[in-house]
């Protein structure tokens, strides 16, 4: 019913930038959360940030506060990422999300098909 698609991954240097984005298609609803989320090789998958449907709830990892921005389009169902100053920690496939509460305990109902970021040292 709902689909996501995410973009925008790649391979990059450490301290350099990506934008990932998230289209969200289907029956979508209104006035959900969209999240991103990342799993690196050999451990679980982690909360990144989420952003309320107003963008006036947003809720970053400590792990990449500072240096991620998320962000929404609601007029394209498009939810963003941008990433600078990027780790070799940051390394992983990262999923967006959607549904789910406004808070750092963010579970979405719905989960896009993820997109790999590689961050060179």
């Amino acid at each position: 019913q709902v689909q996501l698609v995410e973009s925008g991954g790649g391979l990059v240097q450490a301290g350099g930038s990506l934008r990932l984005s998230c289209a969200a298609s289907g029956r979508t609803g209104s006035y959900y959360a969209m999240g991103w989320f990342r799993q690196a090789p050999g451990q679980e998958r982690e909360f990144v940030a989420v952003v309320s449907w107003s963008s006036v709830l947003i809720y970053y990892s400590d792990s990449v506060k500072g240096r991620f921005t998320i962000s929404r389009d609601n007029a394209k169902n498009t939810v963003y990422l941008e990433m600078n100053s990027l780790k070799p920690e940051d390394t992983g496939v990262y999923y967006c999300g959607l549904g789910g509460s406004n808070s750092p305990n963010n579970h979405p109902n719905y989960w896009g098909q993820g997109t790999q970021v590689t961050v060179s040292s």
